[in-house]
């Protein structure tokens, strides 16, 4: 999958354990856990943000690491 085909992005976890979030190549923040990525794509006006990152059905480009991980 490349950035192209999901229109959120969550990039590896940096030296402190967040990871850069962007929607549609606009950089929203830095999340430092589910939750963190579930409001900022709220803030972004997905109406149901925690069910779209629950379903994660090619909705979310998850690089480096998965949702699981959050610690550098």
């Amino acid at each position: 999958m490349n950035s192209s085909s999901a229109p959120v992005v969550v990039h590896p976890p940096g030296s402190d354990g967040g990871r850069r979030v962007q929607v549609d190549g606009q950089v929203l923040g830095v999340a430092y856990g589910v939750a963190d990525l579930v409001e900022f794509l709220r803030r972004a006006g997905l109406e149901d943000a925690e069910g779209a990152v629950a379903a994660d059905e090619g909705f979310i480009e998850w690089r480096g690491e998965g949702p699981g991980e959050w610690i550098a």
